[in-house]
């Protein structure tokens, strides 16, 4: 076993005993009866050397059985539950609609400032939920998390003003930060760095595919309360729909969800053989790393220029969602259309959302190194979409011309107009960062990225700009120009680094062979891919 330090060309130094740090011992603590506590240590190196000396033992068959089974019951609650998350945030929106400000009394900038308060919690409690999925059991937190942030929306029904909302909004919030992040962590332990980009793309695919029954739910409320004036109000029935299924969802997940360890629904062979199946990827298992949190990774994290990247990319793309997540429908109506019309119209986008989806992740699944030409293309589009709607004159007459230009400007990137080229990227750190801590540290600073742009959408969309908003359109066109940049730079940077690495592997003269079981070995002490020269 060997321990590389870090140079500039990344060509390996000679190698050296492993050093006592990277080996981690790994506690599990169980009660005991009247005994107390019985503490059994795995060490996390014996865990990694196990399903190294397993992976021959495994047919491909064996592999792709496993695969399939994982595909069938992880992937589809992955994806209930993501796009329960999305319609929960994205819900207020819909609940605009149908007079959630004039009931709670809201004037001004007070609606607005509900989707600041929103991501001011999401980045506060952002690396504080990423320690606590690394330290303690990855299944029950996200669960937890869910069941609070289900409470909180269910109670959104019964809110009566702006200062209440405002409460709620912000534990939405703290509670709804973690399962992004979570989710990517969860396909890093299950999947093959190949895998990472279309099992990603399914489950946020949910945002198109679950919001379409979500917006035929939410239009039959709003249709029943206009049945019965001076009954329940719309907008309150559609926040009861939205927690309800939340509550609902995190149930089933508390039994389901979690990383391969700490599934009930794998025998103890299909364990060893999910560990072994993502030892390639040269990043451990889901143990490695889990209750140390190394402080030599967090600066390393802060030296690389993808924590950077991811930054701004993710900065740029939630400017734009943030603005449209709040006031999307409010912009669609503008148009010409009716509060019903508005969801019944959103419904083809979402139909074409899915399509995309299928046609990114399948592409990304069959040919090599093509994500990031996706996120360029999902980038553009909104570009145009955005710059044609705020250029054309306002005026009922261009209505349909603006729905087209609209959904062009978001089904490329689904009605959230940031997942593909935001969630590619998420899928991204999984694929190419290694080091547990590192890869919390990037993920946690992306989704404060995340959470500051779309806090900036206040300054975007100002109420002297309704109901046209013609300022905030343009700026986000421009968001998305300077994000198509953005992807183009990044892109160069990485091939660059990826040839100096593969001239420095081949350098050393060693076989794919030995190169891989380097990379397996280093990856098992949880180094970090920077320091790990046969990370690839």
């Amino acid at each position: 076993m060997s321990r590389i330090e870090r140079v500039d060309s990344l060509v390996p130094v000679p190698l050296q005993a492993p050093a006592p740090e990277y080996v981690d011992e790994k506690k599990l603590d169980t009660e005991s009866g009247s005994d107390g506590v019985v503490v059994t240590e795995v060490t996390e190196a014996k865990i990694a050397e196990e399903a190294m000396l397993a992976e021959g033992e495994f047919t491909e068959a064996e592999y792709n059985k496993l695969k399939r089974k994982v595909d069938f019951i992880l992937l589809p609650l992955m994806w209930w539950c993501y796009g329960i998350q999305q319609t929960d945030k994205t819900g207020l929106g819909t609940m605009n609609l149908y007079g959630l400000q004039a009931s709670t009394g809201m004037v001004g900038n007070q609606y607005s400032l509900l989707t600041v308060v929103f991501y001011v919690a999401y980045a506060m409690f952002e690396f504080p939920s990423n320690i606590m999925l690394q330290r303690f059991n990855m299944g029950k937190c996200l669960t937890i998390y869910m069941f609070l942030w289900g409470i909180v929306v269910l109670s959104q029904a019964f809110l009566k003003n702006w200062s209440q909302f405002m409460a709620m909004r912000f534990l939405q919030g703290m509670f709804e930060c973690t399962i992004s992040p979570g989710f990517n962590l969860l396909i890093a332990n299950w999947y093959t760095t190949r895998e990472h980009s279309s099992r990603s793309l399914v489950f946020t695919s949910a945002n198109a595919g679950w919001g379409v029954v979500v917006d035929l739910t939410m239009y039959g409320i709003a249709r029943a309360a206009a049945k019965n004036p001076g009954g329940f109000e719309a907008w309150r029935g559609i926040a009861a729909f939205l927690g309800g299924q939340t509550l609902l969802a995190a149930a089933i997940a508390w039994f389901m969800l979690g990383t391969p360890n700490e599934v009930r629904w794998l025998s103890k062979r299909e364990k060893l053989m999910a560990n072994a199946r993502v030892m390639s990827n040269h990043a451990g298992t889901d143990l490695t790393g889990r209750k140390t949190w190394k402080w030599e990774q967090v600066k390393e994290a802060f030296s690389d220029p993808v924590l950077y990247f991811q930054f701004v990319n993710a900065f740029l793309s939630c400017v734009v969602n943030g603005a449209l997540t709040t006031f999307g429908t409010v912009v669609n109506q503008s148009f010409g259309f009716s509060e019903s019309q508005v969801i019944l119209y959103g419904i083809p986008r979402n139909v074409v959302s899915v399509l995309w989806f299928v046609v990114v992740g399948y592409t990304s699944l069959k040919v090599k190194n093509v994500r990031m030409y996706f996120m360029m293309l999902s980038a553009l589009f909104p570009f145009i979409g955005l710059l044609g709607i705020a250029l054309l004159p306002n005026s009922t007459a261009y209505k349909w011309d603006k729905w087209g230009l609209y959904l062009m400007a978001v089904t490329w990137v689904s009605p959230v107009p940031f997942v593909i080229p935001m969630f590619s990227a998420w899928a991204l750190i999984s694929s190419n960062t290694a080091g547990r801590t590192k890869r919390s540290v990037i993920s946690s600073t992306t989704f404060i990225a995340y959470c500051t742009g779309n806090i900036a959408e206040s300054q975007v969309m100002k109420a002297k700009d309704a109901p046209h908003y013609i300022p905030g359109t343009i700026t986000m066109a421009v968001c998305m120009a300077a994000e198509v940049l953005t992807i183009v730079v990044w892109k160069f940077w990485l091939v660059y680094k990826n040839k100096q690495r593969a001239q420095a592997i081949a350098a050393e003269g060693l076989s794919p062979e030995e190169v891989d079981r380097k990379g397996q070995e280093l990856g098992a002490l949880d180094v970090t891919d920077l320091k790990n020269p046969y990370f690839m």
